[in-house]
């Protein structure tokens, strides 16, 4: 059976993303023709000796270029490049006379190498061109803003890098993007207002220098419907909780620990149907665990640790000992492991308060069938076994 045309995947990426996410991919398109005779003596260094075969004027013969038919062409061409893990390295290593050389092209891989330098402005021209990752590379500055041209880009990884400064709000408008990887960077500023009109499934901002609340638009926008797993976890977010957040549909994953988030948690969040894992360690929350919470059907793992929560109800602490809810580190008189006396008196007679209280008991979800059930069949619930989550894969810098 003939295999079928990448420019075909090309409409198919976004489905069949959610199944490869971080695998190789197959090769789908690039111009055929040769490359910048300049680019090869800029690697330096090739551990594992891959241009061996980049000899030759056929492109389609390198090791890690794949060629196809480009479609309104009828000619060959090279039609992606991976080189992940190639470990590359080279005093003038950039992109400039290498991904300029192939017009065709619909994706480019090049995790774990020593690239440097700035995304050329003619990305914005590649018709084809759906998939970046120039993930654990060395590029630095600020955020790569040609990117933002690719208008037919549906994933982005730029993590384990070290740019900076604020990102962009027109990255959140573009429409077709399913994944956007940018932790371990130095970002910093306030994440965009506009969050939420992205349709990206799968969002990493950890480990940057974030600052200010976590936008109320991620529970109002097309996250709404689309986000399935996001990490805000260690960076600087400050202020309360959104109880937009409690307005996710389908995420699974919620994960902003290791920040200076604080207030109560929201009620809304017993509305996080689909939610397995919520992390809000390492903050200073406080307040009551909202019952309904502890009763969303789906929960794996419920952390909290290191916090000021001072109560939990009965469905709570039948979490806390099925080893699903974790509230080690708060106030919460009773149980083990807390902080002393002392440090709870003093935050409390410092604690910032919410400027919209009314909002946080809001339960926009009250005929759900778990917050309704019976509370002697919640606590014989069982435990889930925790799911294995995809972006938490890509706190690792290697693929």
């Amino acid at each position: 059976m003939a295999k079928p045309s990448p420019f075909a995947l090309l409409f198919l990426s976004s489905i069949l993303f959610l199944f490869t996410f971080f695998s190789t991919a197959t090769p789908l398109l690039h111009p055929s023709s040769s490359t910048d005779p300049q680019f090869l003596p800029r690697v330096e260094v090739d551990p594992k000796k891959k241009l061996k075969t980049w000899k030759g004027p056929d492109v389609c013969k390198y090791e890690g270029i794949g060629c196809d038919k480009v479609p309104d062409l009828n000619t060959k061409a090279a039609s992606g490049v991976s080189l992940n893990g190639y470990g590359w390295s080279g005093s003038k290593l950039t992109l400039n006379g290498f991904i300029d050389q192939l017009p065709d092209i619909a994706y480019f891989h090049a995790n774990s190498n020593n690239f440097t330098g700035t995304i050329p402005e003619l990305i914005s021209d590649l018709r084809f061109f759906y998939e970046l990752d120039l993930s654990n590379n060395k590029f630095s500055g600020d955020f790569p803003k040609q990117v933002l041209g690719a208008t037919k880009l549906t994933f982005l990884d730029i993590r384990f890098n070290t740019f900076s400064g604020p990102v962009p709000e027109k990255l959140f408008d573009m429409d077709i993007l399913t994944a956007i990887f940018l932790n371990n960077n130095k970002f910093n500023h306030y994440i965009p207002a506009n969050l939420g009109n992205t349709p990206a499934r799968y969002l990493t901002f950890t480990s940057n220098e974030f600052t200010g609340p976590i936008p109320k638009s991620i529970g109002i926008g097309k996250t709404k419907k689309n986000l399935i797993e996001v990490l805000f976890s260690n960076n600087k977010l400050s202020g309360c909780l959104p109880m937009e957040i409690g307005l996710l549909e389908n995420t699974i994953l919620f994960d902003a620990s290791n920040n200076s988030l604080t207030g109560p948690i929201p009620y809304s969040f017993a509305c996080l149907a689909k939610i397995q894992l919520l992390n809000f360690a390492d903050n200073t929350l406080y307040g009551a665990v909202p019952e309904g919470v502890c009763k969303l059907p789906n929960i794996q793992n419920l952390t909290l640790r290191n916090n000021f929560i001072t109560q939990v109800g009965p469905v709570c602490r039948s979490l806390i000992s099925k080893k699903v809810l974790d509230v080690s580190g708060n106030c919460i008189l009773g149980l083990p492991e807390q902080r002393s006396e002392e440090e709870c008196t003093h935050f409390f007679t410092h604690v910032e308060l919410c400027p919209d209280e009314k909002s946080m008991k809001y339960i926009p979800c009250k005929g759900s069938w778990y917050l309704n059930e019976d509370p002697a069949d919640v606590l014989r619930r069982p435990a889930r076994k925790v799911t294995e989550m995809r972006t938490y894969a890509a706190l690792s810098p290697v693929h």
